[in-house]
């Protein structure tokens, strides 16, 4: 059995999420044209890893590359971003893309991210070898953003999260379901959550595909405070309903990981931890996140599926 990147909690750490003590995993300039590679979705594939990668290159244009890892923590990125494959007509050109998930249902590998249209609103692509990538329709109108597919159908039909946004750095921002039968036309919009005190008081998005498990959804997301210096990002947990996910049976109170490392304080957009990805052990019950850290580089932590759920029982709030 192929194991995810794994780290004991260390020996002082009492809190339920723990950083990897050798982040971050991937620096700023992995690549030569990059001046950033953060906010990135892995999945499992073959006989290791795959993902798609977002990589602000140096002239702080926004674009998405593929990647291949045997470990999960040391990634072969591609120096050139991915060419997707319109299915679309009267397609406009590429515009940008940014903070990519990847979602594996049925036969292939979903990508959404924020795509360029008018505004940003959630491009979806699906990719057999993470080499060719064909690319559909948007998923909404602009404007939107942290667009995330369930891995399976609900009731028969696709699923996403997503959070209604503006077209500049949105001081605004609730979770919101959406259903479809075919990936393309899209509804029964239904609300999840909203941001609500303190770490989480400005907006909240949805993270990492959703974990399912015995008790529900486990969904990881980031929220915002605004402070007297700017945004924090911080990111917390969500347990939702298995077959309505957008009842929320429980709710972190406090955050699970907020900025507090040099590499996660200090960089392009300081104080920003902002998960996208999450590899879990049916099994063992572990579980790997990855995160980008100051929009600059990326990172890992770890936490234990069971742990996770009884410390979300005894410190929810909805």
């Amino acid at each position: 059995m192929k194991h995810i990147p794994w780290e004991p909690r260390p020996v002082d750490c009492e809190d339920v999420v723990w950083r990897y003590s050798k982040n971050p995993i991937i620096h700023r300039n992995e690549i030569k044209r990059s001046n950033s590679i953060f906010n990135s979705a892995v999945v499992p594939f073959k006989d290791g890893y795959a993902g798609v990668f977002r990589c602000d290159d140096k002239r702080r244009e926004m674009f998405l590359h593929a990647g291949f890892s045997a470990d999960g923590v040391k990634w072969n990125i591609s120096p050139e971003p991915i060419e997707f494959q319109s299915e679309v007509e009267d397609s406009e050109p590429f515009e940008y893309g940014y903070d990519p998930r990847v979602c594996f249902i049925e036969d292939r590998y979903y990508v959404t991210w924020c795509n360029g249209y008018h505004g940003p609103t959630i491009g979806i692509a699906y990719t057999f070898d993470f080499e060719t990538f064909h690319q559909m329709e948007n998923v909404f109108l602009p404007y939107n953003r942290n667009g995330v597919l369930f891995p399976r159908k609900i009731n028969g039909k696709y699923a996403i999260l997503s959070r209604p946004s503006d077209t500049g750095h949105t001081a605004f921002g609730d979770i919101f379901y959406s259903e479809s039968p075919d990936l393309i036309h899209w509804g029964r919009h239904r609300h999840v959550m909203a941001p609500r005190g303190w770490w989480q008081s400005t907006k909240i998005g949805a993270g990492p595909v959703p974990i399912e498990t015995k008790e529900g959804w486990l969904l990881f997301y980031h929220g915002v405070l605004t402070s007297c210096n700017g945004y924090v990002y911080s990111f917390g947990a969500a347990m939702l309903d298995l077959n309505e996910p957008w009842k929320v049976k429980y709710r972190t109170e406090p955050y699970l990981l907020s900025p507090q490392t040099l590499y996660e304080c200090v960089g392009d957009v300081p104080n920003v931890v902002f998960p996208c990805a999450a590899l879990h052990e049916e099994e063992s019950g572990r579980i790997a996140i990855y995160y980008g850290c100051a929009d600059t580089v990326t990172g890992v932590c770890f936490t234990m599926r069971d742990e996770l759920i009884d410390f979300m029982k005894k410190n929810s709030k909805l």
